[in-house]
């Protein structure tokens, strides 16, 4: 069975990206090298802060959707929480 993840990406400017894929650490190693989006192209370096796991791609993308609604101090706030529980 497929498993595929939001992510969180916190960019250079304190910025925070949110995406889906299947693959969280080959999905960065895009992102570094200026091939994930527009919008991190000019925002790096980027960090991981965040992913969640989904069975199939529609959850995931749903996901994705709910993330990019949430307000900048609610994003590090669920950053800062995975953080405190790596």
């Amino acid at each position: 069975m497929p498993i595929y993840f939001t992510y969180l990406l916190e960019c250079s400017d304190g910025s925070y990206y949110a995406g889906w894929t299947s693959d969280p650490d080959r999905r960065l190693a895009e992102h570094r090298r200026g091939q994930g989006s527009r919008y991190t192209r000019s925002r790096r370096p980027l960090r991981l802060v965040y992913t969640a796991p989904y069975a199939t791609r529609s959850e995931a993308m749903k996901a994705e959707r709910a993330l990019k609604r949430l307000s900048h101090a609610q994003k590090r706030s669920l950053a800062e929480t995975q953080e405190l529980n790596s």
